[in-house]
């Protein structure tokens, strides 16, 4: 089964220094998180954490594997309307093909640009990208020879082999695969 997309798991978690026309923002702050042009979710607004809010509000979303940016826009609701705080482009890349598995929780921060270009504040968020429940299944079922409920790690202690079952898991036992005790 292909899949055009993957879910992304992301919590905007707080910002720092927010301002518009260089004076603090003093409340209503909130955050559009954008996967493309038409798939966009928004935070709850944080009415009392000024020019340092916090949201801690999980995202879930489908995102095309062809997408290269997620953008964050923070915008402030005032008296006249919606103002744009600034904007942060996360490039997939620094969370999906790195050093570490895109499934594993990454915290990260990014500088926001105001609509002028210039350095306005930072934004912090963590993020995974959550497999579809079928790979899961499917990368177990071949590795365990069609019974996932065989699967199990084991970490050697004192380089001993013959540990039995941890928490009703199977692990590794120094004899060969399909013999439990």
């Amino acid at each position: 089964m292909e899949t055009k997309s993957r879910t992304l798991e992301i919590t905007v978690l707080s910002a720092e220094d927010l301002r518009i026309d260089n004076k603090p923002v003093k409340k209503n702050a909130y955050v559009v998180v954008s996967v493309d042009p038409f798939n966009n979710k928004a935070t709850k607004v944080d009415g009392e954490g000024g020019s340092y809010p916090s949201w801690n509000d999980k995202l879930v979303m489908e995102m095309p594997l062809q997408t290269r940016f997620v953008t964050l826009l923070v915008k402030c609701k005032g008296s006249r309307g919606e103002k744009t705080v600034g904007l942060a482009r996360i490039p997939v890349m620094d969370f999906v093909g790195g050093y570490s598995p895109a499934t594993c929780l990454q915290f990260l921060s990014y500088r926001l640009r105001d609509p002028k270009g210039l350095k306005n504040g930072i934004i912090n968020v963590s993020l995974r990208v959550k497999e579809p429940l079928q790979d899961c299944s499917s990368q177990a079922a071949a590795a365990g020879g069609g019974n996932a409920a065989t699967i199990g790690l084991g970490i050697p202690i004192d380089g001993r082999r013959d540990y039995g079952v941890v928490t009703g898991i199977p692990i590794w036992t120094g004899y060969p695969s399909n013999s439990l005790f």
